[in-house]
C-alpha cells in the first residue's frame, strides 16, 4: 500500500476505472472533471476534488489525464487554468489519444517549467481499463518511464517503452487504432455481404475466426456487441473517426501513401455525418446494412430486411 498522492483529471468511461484502480491499490487521488457527477464515485471512496487541473497540479507531484480531444488536452495542460500552473507538478502522464502534435507542444510547453511529460496512450477498452489488462504505450524521457512504470503497470499489464521523443507513442496508437478501425470496417463489410447472400453469421464467424480473416472485430466486437444487437462495446464513433483522421494528416505530413486508410476515413467520416457520432463505434455496419437492405444478426432471428 501507498500514501502517495496522485492527480488525475478526466473521468470519463476509461478514466473511471483506470482511477479506481488506483485507489484500490492505495494512492490518494485529487481529481477533476467538468462534469461534477463523474467524479461523484471517487469522492465516495476519499478523493480530494481540485477545482481545477491547475490546483489538481497544486497538490499532486504527478498527474495523470485522459481526455476525449486533442484540444482538450492542450487546454488543461496549458491553458489559464492549466497543469502548467500547477505549484507541485512534475510529472505529466497523458493517457489519451492526441496525435504527435499536441503531444510534443504539450512537453514543450510543460517542459519550459521544468515538468516532464509522457505521451501514454493506451489500448484495450473498457473492459480492459476495468481489469488492469489495458497496453501502454509511452514515450518520453527513459528515466522519467521507469520512474513510473510501477504505477502504470496498475492500470495495464503490458506497459513498453516505444521511444525517447515526444509523440512516438501517440504515433503508435494512431497506428494501431488506424488498423483497428478498418478491420470494423472491412469486416462489416464482409458480413453484410455474406448474410445477404445467404451465408448464417454465426457460421461465418466461426469459419473467420478459425482462418485467415480473423481480426479483433470478428474475434471480440462481432460476437460481444453486433450480432446481439447491443452495440454497446463502449467507444464512440466520433472518437474512432477522430483517431482516423489524426493518422491520415500525420501520413500526409511524412509523405505516404494512404489509399486504404482514406477510404476507411471517408466511412467513418459518412457515419459520423449521418449523426451516428456518440453512438458506439459498433454501429458503423449499419450504415452498411441500409444500403444493403439487410441486417447482421444472431442465427435463427431473421436477417433479411
Amino acid at each position: 500500500m501507498t500514501t502517495r498522492r496522485l492527480g488525475f483529471i478526466g473521468i470519463g468511461n476509461m478514466g473511471l476505472p483506470m482511477a479506481s484502480r488506483l485507489i484500490d491499490r492505495g494512492y490518494r487521488l485529487t481529481v477533476f472533471d467538468i462534469r461534477e457527477d463523474a467524479v461523484q464515485s471517487l469522492l465516495a471512496r476519499g478523493a480530494r476534488l481540485g477545482k481545477s487541473p491547475a490546483e489538481v497540479a497544486s497538490e499532486a507531484k504527478t498527474v495523470l489525464v485522459s481526455l476525449p480531444t486533442p484540444d482538450v488536452v492542450r487546454e488543461v495542460a496549458l491553458g489559464t487554468n492549466g497543469i502548467v500552473k500547477g505549484s507541485m507538478v512534475r510529472t505529466y502522464v497523458d493517457l489519451s489519444t492526441t496525435g504527435p502534435k499536441v503531444a510534443e507542444q504539450v512537453a514543450d510547453g510543460l517542459g519550459e517549467k521544468a515538468i516532464e511529460a509522457l505521451d501514454a496512450p493506451v489500448s484495450g477498452g473498457i473492459s480492459g481499463a476495468k481489469k488492469g489488462t489495458l497496453t501502454v504505450m509511452v514515450s518520453g524521457p527513459l528515466s522519467v518511464f521507469e520512474d513510473i512504470k510501477a504505477l502504470l503497470e496498475i492500470i495495464g499489464n503490458k506497459v513498453i517503452h516505444v521511444g525517447k521523443k515526444p509523440g512516438l507513442a501517440q504515433m503508435m496508437k494512431l497506428v494501431n487504432n488506424f488498423l483497428s478501425a478498418t478491420a470494423m470496417a472491412a469486416s462489416s463489410e464482409a458480413f453484410v455481404l455474406g448474410t445477404k447472400a445467404g451465408l448464417d453469421p454465426d457460421i461465418m464467424l466461426k469459419v473467420i475466426n478459425t482462418s485467415t480473416g480473423r481480426n479483433t472485430s470478428t474475434e471480440d466486437k462481432f460476437p460481444g456487441a453486433i450480432l446481439p444487437r447491443t452495440f454497446d462495446w463502449g467507444f464512440n464513433t466520433d472518437l474512432m473517426y477522430k483517431d482516423v483522421k489524426l493518422c491520415m494528416e500525420e501520413a500526409e505530413t511524412l509523405g505516404v501513401p494512404m489509399w486504404v486508410g482514406n477510404a476507411v476515413r471517408q466511412l467513418w467520416a459518412y457515419a459520423v455525418g449521418q449523426g451516428g457520432g456518440p453512438r458506439d463505434f459498433t454501429t458503423i455496419i449499419q450504415y452498411i446494412e441500409s444500403w444493403a437492405g439487410v441486417e447482421v444478426r444472431k442465427s435463427g432471428e431473421g436477417n433479411l430486411g
